[in-house]
């Protein structure tokens, strides 16, 4: 790893997830040569920032048990940075591209193409599990890759099913690796970091915050070619993945579900705002220009 990767890690870390100031950071120094260097005043005058800030930072950047904390993480996990060369391309081109990624399990997945992202409800009916299991095993016999969220409902099912089939999978989550969300899927997680992904922009040792979840969704979108909702409210964060879809330009399908069910009005809408509806895998398959 070049030592600009390692600067824009440690950065990372002790601001955390504020994608915004590091741009600053990168505008004012773009291959964090200076990051050691700057004083309080220069931090102050350089980034626009309170002498509270500047001196957290400056401390920050100068412990070495946080330096240390740093490379053990790196050693456990793999870590890639917007200055990496392997950084996937898929996310570079989003919007708001993550600028660290720590990854468990098989980094190759990454790469992987085609890829479908697949989100809905953490409340799913009880048609939910055949559903799935209808429109996605066929797609494994064409090596699609699944990327969800790994909460639980329909990303958890997602996931199950794709080791079921012993097909690739990804995981995206809202805390670092340390912090397991939710409890009840850390079995699913140990499975998948055997053959699949997790992948997080969290550093380790972070526990999941409710904006993280949100957050985390442009990067489900953003691996994938689309994004395929099988069960969800009108207004729900499913429809937030949506969202992130539509702005980066990806595909967008939909299970309609009956008028009645609450968990379908959701998906409704989206085939009446222009998502493409899914009764069955060809549905899908068709746009990936595979034929079955």
């Amino acid at each position: 790893m070049e030592k600009n990767e390692w600067r824009l890690i440690h950065l990372h870390y002790i601001i955390g997830t504020n994608r915004n100031f590091i741009k600053k950071v990168m505008n004012e120094d773009p291959e964090f040569e200076q990051l050691y260097q700057w004083d309080i005043q220069q931090w102050k005058e350089k980034l626009q920032i309170n002498d509270k800030k500047a001196f957290s930072i400056v401390e920050q950047l100068q412990n070495k048990s946080l330096k240390q904390r740093i490379v053990r993480y790196a050693e456990t996990y793999q870590v890639l940075t917007i200055l990496s060369q392997n950084y996937p391309v898929s996310l570079r081109d989003i919007p708001d591209p993550p600028l660290v990624l720590y990854l468990h399990g098989n980094p190759k997945l990454l790469s992987h193409s085609p890829n479908l992202s697949v989100v809905g409800t953490r409340y799913p009916s009880k048609f939910a599990r055949s559903i799935m299991t209808n429109i996605l095993t066929p797609l494994f016999k064409y090596g699609i890759l699944i990327t969800s969220g790994m909460a639980i409902g329909i990303d958890g099912f997602a996931h199950q099913l794709a080791l079921q089939h012993q097909s690739p999978t990804i995981a995206v989550l809202g805390s670092g690796f340390e912090h397991v969300y939710p409890k009840q899927h850390l079995s699913l997680y140990t499975q998948l970091i055997e053959q699949d992904l997790i992948i997080s922009e969290y550093p380790p040792d972070q526990p999941p915050r409710k904006y993280h979840f949100p957050e985390r969704n442009r990067i489900i979108s953003g691996l994938s070619f689309g994004t395929l909702v099988i069960e969800a409210k009108e207004k729900s964060g499913t429809l937030i993945t949506v969202d992130q879809a539509l702005e980066q330009g990806k595909e967008v399908f939909a299970v309609p579900g009956s008028v009645l069910a609450e968990t379908s009005s959701g998906c409704n809408q989206l085939i009446k705002d222009g998502a493409k509806l899914v009764q069955n895998s060809n549905d899908i398959l068709e746009e990936f220009h595979l034929s079955r």
